[in-house]
């Protein structure tokens, strides 16, 4: 079977008089049909502009400056823009952590669902309406008939996103990669669109990317997790896995920072320092000096290898261990 996205050595870089920002830096990942993906990270660390740069979406002074990017084994990065153009939408289509970044605010509701089905489907405008209003029923919208009818304003934040959700909906496509979407919905709406979200990939093999800071979601949501630092994803494999037994200090620490994860009584647990600047990162492996196990070998940059089943980026290993006893 073919991987619905492949993702290999994605390198995207943004050209300032500062300097070169390598915002994306040798990422690679497979997302078979019907899986999905969470990528996790500091803000920063490169998860939005590995989306975007999937999507074709970035613009100067960024560039895609190597790498491919398969879906269902087409180069994406070689296909000329009208080829583009009708692939996004369709095949391939992202939620925005921002709803107005998909609504257009001068037009209803119906009309824009209407034109994004008749775009890419041959099909009447009944038939495109009928299938907006199942849309934004299955997002948990009320009233649906009143609601097409309605302009963006005059909804919520949160009624914004559900329809923004159900327009990316609309052609049931091969891959969606959810940008921190429900971060505005209060937790029954994230769940219910949780819900629709799992059942659309296991009903119609639609592989899903789901970017987020919030390893609760990842947990409940995603099959594997790849974790992001300064570009570069340090840490991949099964979530069941990755989560409970991390191998990476970096991963370790982001998954015991949790506040739930923190004796009662005590100091939350933190990383220490700050994320560098991609325009001055430290040599070797990026986040050494906030590491507790660095040594002299992490100012080389360490190679993704095969441990224990995961993907991982790092000179020295935690111990295979639960997360409550590893040191």
């Amino acid at each position: 079977m073919t991987a619905t996205l492949q993702v290999e050595n994605l390198q995207t870089h943004f050209f300032s008089r500062g300097g070169i920002a390598r915002a994306v830096d040798d990422v690679s990942f497979t997302v078979e049909p019907g899986q999905v993906m969470g990528l996790v990270g500091e803000s920063g660390s490169g998860k939005s502009m590995t989306g975007y740069s999937i999507m074709g979406l970035i613009d100067e002074p960024g560039k895609v400056v190597g790498g491919r990017i398969l879906l269902n084994g087409e180069d994406l990065r070689a296909m000329p823009a009208s080829r583009i153009r009708e692939i996004r939408g369709n095949r391939i289509a992202m939620i925005f952590q921002d709803p107005m970044m998909t609504l257009n605010p001068v037009l209803r509701i119906d009309t824009q669902m209407i034109e994004a089905v008749l775009a890419h489907q041959d099909i009447g405008k009944d038939a495109a309406l009928a299938l907006a209003r199942d849309a934004l029923v299955r997002v948990g919208i009320a009233a649906p008939d009143e609601r097409l009818h309605a302009y963006p304003h005059q909804f919520s934040g949160g009624m914004r996103q559900r329809v923004a959700i159900a327009i990316a909906l609309l052609n049931k496509p091969d891959l969606i990669i959810c940008d921190e979407p429900t971060t505005a919905l209060d937790v029954t709406i994230q769940g219910q669109i949780l819900f629709e979200m799992q059942k659309l990939c296991r009903e119609s093999g639609t592989a899903l990317i789901w970017i987020t800071h919030d390893l609760s979601v990842v947990a409940g949501l995603a099959d594997t997790v790849s974790v992001m630092y300064a570009g570069r994803i340090v840490e991949s494999g099964a979530v069941a896995q990755v989560l409970a037994r991390p191998r990476h200090p970096y991963t370790y620490g982001l998954i015991a920072s949790a506040p739930s994860r923190n004796p009662r009584g005590q100091a939350l647990r933190q990383i220490p320092g700050s994320t560098p600047s991609l325009l001055n990162l430290p040599s070797g492996c990026a986040f050494r000096d906030r590491c507790t196990h660095a040594t002299a070998e992490c100012t080389q940059t360490p190679e993704t290898r095969m441990v224990d089943g995961r993907a991982l980026r790092c000179f020295h290993p935690m111990a295979d261990a639960p997360l409550e006893a590893a040191s």
